[in-house]
């Protein structure tokens, strides 16, 4: 009888031992292909900061996480119809969500821009933050925690910058979420609507497309209380 029969087969990896197949190998490298889908982008302009981001996914949402925790983010805003269920989560890491989605190839509606300019305000002009409103900011997360928090979210070594950063997606992070920074900049830092697409662009390429820039073009200061310099006052130059 042929004894090679009854040898054992040799183990995975083991020289001479046959290759696994397709499914096996994106089965042993699915935890490490998860990833962010695109770099977040950085966008300040003193005293205001913003992280403009694409959607996380549910599988990736602590990398997003731990991305804005190192850039201090207090405040998440969505933009866009929900790609994940992270309330709990965020809230763990002292970040508080906003829901101001409205529909993609539209401008935003003007309960939105309100919604988004108050929250700027509130965040980087205001000097009293006792408002017990659903804007006021979440309590944050001790810099030195170590506990790894529901849905493996682990904030060991993570220190949050000094600076308040309120993060915002849509889908891409290349067309809602930067046309409210865009207004945001407009109203609080007093830019021309042209000068502040071209800043954000700067930061993040291939933000605002065509449509998106001719509303930013026609788009007007009209929100009571920004002012140039943020204090909250309303100057008319007679």
């Amino acid at each position: 009888m042929n004894q090679e029969a009854y040898k054992r087969p040799k183990p995975a990896g083991a020289p001479g031992a046959p290759l696994p197949t397709s499914g096996e190998n994106a089965a042993a490298s699915a935890v490490g292909s998860i990833t962010i889908g695109s770099k977040p982008s950085v966008i300040s302009k003193e005293p205001m900061r913003f992280l403009v981001m694409d959607a996380p996914r549910q599988s990736n949402l602590h990398l997003y996480i731990k991305e804005c925790r190192k850039q201090g983010v207090t405040d998440l805003v969505r933009v866009c119809e929900p790609t994940y269920s992270g309330e709990v989560d965020l809230a763990n890491a002292g970040i508080q969500l906003h829901e101001l989605a409205y529909p993609d190839g539209t401008s935003p509606p003007k309960d939105v821009i309100d919604r988004w300019l108050e929250l700027v305000h509130q965040r980087f002009f205001r000097k009293h933050r006792n408002s017990t409103s659903d804007l006021a900011p979440p309590e944050p997360m001790p810099s030195n925690t170590s506990t790894t928090k529901a849905g493996g979210i682990n904030n060991t070594s993570i220190t949050p910058l000094p600076e308040r950063t309120i993060a915002v997606h849509c889908v891409a992070g290349l067309g809602r979420a930067p046309v409210l920074v865009a207004i945001a900049l407009v109203e609080f830092a007093g830019m021309d609507p042209v000068d502040a697409v071209t800043f954000i662009r700067r930061h993040r390429r291939g933000a605002i497309n065509e449509k998106q820039l001719n509303y930013l073009e026609k788009y007007k200061k009209n929100w009571k209380g920004s002012t140039h310099s943020g204090a909250g006052c309303a100057c008319i130059i007679m």
